[in-house]
């Protein structure tokens, strides 16, 4: 019963909006009573943070299944496997992730999605020091939480407003470029860079 009321709390939702969606819509669309739906869940809110943690479930999930296979590939094939995996992770419910993202109140559902940003950077900490030796970037913390930040708000973008860029091979590549290109670039020579500056010899009259 409880998954057939999560089932039906999402398809009221993509149907009808987070304001519009119900305990007796839900109850209509899940083939209960309400009595029976208060008995697992006392409130809209409780039924839509059920829905929203199920749904980051089920895109960590997916992520998790895919995250071993990258370890023994290439820097770029590794960057290209995530950034696939992530892009597939938005893509399990898309309908569903809009109102949670869109309509949802911070408070409630939308809470859990913040969760799913920082499982991805542990896990992108964790991969980046396994090839400590490929990254000239320094702080792989900061790195990561700005990989993480840039691909997650692009593929966020694309599930909101542009979804047919999810399916476009030519998103993956600009967003793995963006990717390999900052982890693999030189670092400066700040000692260099934060000296005094070089002192100019006039020109002779």
């Amino acid at each position: 019963m409880v998954a057939a009321i999560l089932e039906a709390t999402a398809r009221v939702l993509v149907a009808h909006g987070f304001e519009r969606t119900t305990t007796n819509r839900v109850a209509e669309a899940a083939g209960v009573s309400v009595g029976s739906l208060y008995q697992y869940f006392p409130s809209k809110d409780a039924l839509v943070a059920a829905v929203a943690e199920q749904h980051i479930e089920e895109m960590l999930a997916l992520v998790a299944r895919g995250i071993d296979d990258t370890r023994a590939q290439p820097l770029a094939q590794a960057a290209r496997a995530l950034i696939e995996l992530l892009v597939a992770a938005h893509a399990v419910d898309p309908a569903l992730h809009r109102v949670l993202a869109e309509q949802v109140p911070r408070t409630g559902g939308l809470g859990r999605l913040a969760d799913f940003e920082r499982q991805m950077h542990r896990t992108l900490v964790s991969a980046l020091t396994a090839r400590r030796a490929e990254i000239a970037v320094a702080d792989l913390d900061l790195a990561a939480f700005l990989l993480v930040s840039a691909v997650e708000a692009a593929t966020h973008s694309a599930v909101l407003y542009q979804p047919a860029r999810l399916r476009d091979p030519a998103f993956l590549d600009a967003l793995t470029d963006l990717v390999v290109g900052y982890l693999s670039r030189p670092r400066p020579d700040r000692r260099r860079r934060s000296g005094p500056a070089p002192r100019r010899t006039p020109p002779a009259r």
